[in-house]
């Protein structure tokens, strides 16, 4: 694997990784209701998880699509 490759991989992993721990920390400090979650504690969590879930993601995609076309590279 190229360190390119694992780089993006290793961040991309690191912020899904953070936008899943802030959801399930929005869950254990009371959860959403209508208006949104019980706390500031949790519109933080609800704010940060937001934010890193989607980009998160779309980063994940792109380093494993990276790192298939890597596989069939032969520099």
């Amino acid at each position: 694997m190229r360190s390119d490759t694992r780089s993006i991989l290793r961040f991309s992993t690191t912020v899904v990784a953070v936008g899943i721990v802030c959801a399930i920390a929005v869950w254990a400090s009371g959860g959403m209701t209508t208006h949104g979650p019980h706390g500031t504690i949790g519109w933080f969590a609800l704010l940060v998880a937001l934010c890193c879930l989607p980009a998160g993601t779309f980063f994940l995609i792109l380093g494993v699509a990276k790192w298939m076309g890597d596989r069939n590279r032969t520099d």
